[in-house]
């Protein structure tokens, strides 16, 4: 994720949704696809579904897949 977005950005006031914000992102960066349908989004350290629905301020963290045990 790093090689493609800045440590902390914020976001378009339209965006409602995680989908919508990952539709953004993807739109902003296109090589990045890949690893961001792959990734987990979080909300205030809790991950939530796709679905969720942001509110101002909202804190969001979006982890990409790891590996390793």
């Amino acid at each position: 994720m790093k090689d493609f977005f800045d440590n902390e950005f914020e976001a378009d006031g339209s965006i409602k949704t995680l989908v919508e914000l990952r539709r953004s992102l993807i739109l902003s960066k296109p090589e990045a696809e890949n690893i961001l349908n792959n990734c987990r989004f979080a909300v205030h350290e809790e991950f939530v579904d796709m679905n969720y629905k942001l509110k101002a301020n909202d804190t969001i963290a979006i982890i990409p897949p790891s590996s390793g045990g």
